[in-house]
């Protein structure tokens, strides 16, 4: 190898290495420091693009479980009221019977009646009911956002108030207890409004076991999609402090070899001494 003076040919390789090996190291602190192994987007582009994409669907999901946690509540706050329209119905099922007693007076009759109807008006009050500003019992079933690419389900509807038998209310309108007579005529009633709630309340619990199934699977799939996620942008800390030890033993020895390279010209000036 020749002796030149005016181009250092070893510190040049030295310093390119030792750039190198500075650059790997402050790459590999970052990644440790933050605790993902995409630090710039030239390090994996296309791990980086399928990233973005499992975070927005991780994100969709989480909101659309929200959707569904929410639809949960309004159908158990539904079941929470027809809970109660059953005992209601159940003491006016009583109070027709002891409305058929002969041993009754008239005044006995109108006491039953006024319990009657003052629990005909509860259930009443209660079609009006709101949640967040929704109807609980006078509107068609409500479609439920449940997935990240907006699929929905429509849960069934309790309606309380509708104009057919099915809608409780209307099976019994327009009965009393007032008379024994009456009472006889308002107990078959009174029977098919039983049978027309246990059906709703079959629904409505129906509609909890369905919203629980998918927010059970919404929560796994966000776990896989998360651990799938992970793996790509994800620092495997074990694997990146192996590389930083390596890149800071180069470092020092480069520094090291650089300062050795820059004081080899000295030779040449010795040679130029003698």
């Amino acid at each position: 190898m020749a002796i030149v003076i005016n181009t250092n040919v070893s510190a040049l390789g030295s310093a390119r290495w030792l750039s190198f090996s500075a650059a790997q190291l402050a790459k590999s602190l970052s990644r440790l420091s933050s605790g993902s192994r995409i630090i710039s987007p030239e390090d994996d582009p296309a791990g980086l693009a399928q990233s973005i994409n499992f975070d927005a669907q991780i994100h969709r999901n989480a909101a659309a479980n929200i959707n569904v946690q929410n639809a949960t509540s309004f159908s158990q706050t539904q079941d929470g009221f027809l809970q109660k329209v059953q005992t209601a119905l159940d003491r006016m099922s009583e109070l027709s019977v002891l409305a058929q007693d002969a041993t009754k007076t008239n005044s006995d009759l109108s006491n039953y009646n006024s319990e009657f109807v003052q629990l005909q008006n509860y259930i009443s009050d209660i079609t009006s009911k709101q949640f967040n500003g929704v109807s609980l019992f006078a509107s068609s079933g409500l479609a439920v956002t449940i997935s990240s690419d907006a699929a929905t389900l429509a849960i069934n509807a309790a309606d309380l108030a509708a104009q057919t038998s099915t809608g409780v209310l209307n099976a019994y309108s327009g009965i009393s207890v007032s008379t024994s007579t009456a009472a006889f005529s308002a107990l078959d009633q009174i029977k098919t409004a039983i049978q027309s709630l246990a059906n709703m309340r079959a629904q409505v619990g129906a509609n909890i076991q369905r919203l629980t199934l998918t927010n059970e699977q919404l929560t796994i799939t966000n776990e896989n999609l998360s651990a799938a996620n992970s793996r790509i942008k994800d620092v495997d800390v074990a694997e990146e402090s192996t590389r930083f030890a390596k890149f800071n033993i180069l470092v020092q020895s480069g520094t090291a070899m650089l300062a050795q390279a820059n004081a080899a010209p000295i030779t040449t000036l010795q040679l130029l001494g003698q």
